[in-house]
Parts: structure tokens; sequence; C-alpha cells
């Protein structure tokens, strides 16, 4: 597994969240989205809000290992988990969709099931 060069501490404690659920519970999903994390900034995934949109289905989880940007609109309830994100999307309020740091779902979910992957 890739060693994180990162100085943002709490990017540090989300990777190392991610590798110790991939061990404790033998999920795959955890250690993909660590080793994204991981990738140097440059080569980070940055995914818009009408991407979500597009490929996501009603009431899925999606997981996004890099930023999610405002452009866009949700058109359905969705839940997302990225690090980080640009900003609350203010201007969704009309959807019922939620927004939740990575840790945060790894807690809520900690085998990974039905959660996808954008980006």
């Amino acid at each position: 597994m890739r060693k994180i060069k990162s100085t943002n501490p709490e990017l540090v404690n989300v990777v190392n969240l991610l590798k110790k659920q991939s061990k404790e519970n033998d999920v795959g999903i955890w250690r993909d989205v660590a080793e994204r994390l991981s990738k140097p900034r440059r080569n980070s995934v940055a995914v818009n809000v009408s991407r979500l949109n597009r490929y996501t289905h009603r009431s899925e989880t999606v997981m996004v290992p890099g930023k999610v940007l405002g452009t866009g609109q949700i058109g359905h309830s969705l839940t997302v988990g990225a690090f980080p994100f640009q900003r609350k999307p203010e201007r969704n309020r009309g959807c019922k969709g939620q927004v939740s740091v990575l840790d945060d779902l790894v807690k809520k979910n900690p085998k990974g099931s039905k959660i996808k992957i954008i980006g």
C-alpha cells in the first residue's frame, strides 16, 4: 500500500481510518479509496454535481475520492461522501440528499455495501 505523504492531518486521519476498516472488515472498497486519496494532489479527482446527477439514481450512496465541485444541480435524493467538498451545495436545498465526509460514511456502512465510486 502506498505511503501517504500529505501534511494535511485531516486527510491522513481519513486515509488511516479507511485502511483500518479495510483490514478489520476485509473490504476492498475502503482500501481502493485510501489508495486514491493517497495520490498526489495533481492527480486527484474533481467531480461536478452535474456528473453526480447524470450517473446516479434515486437514493443511492456515492463516494467521491476527491473534491466535489458546485457546478450543476441534483434532481433526486442522493447521499454523497467525499473529501473535501468545495463548498456546501446551498443551491441544492430543494433536493432530499445528504452530504457527509468519508469518515462518517465509513462508520455508517463499515462493509461498504451498495456504495458507488465516482471519479
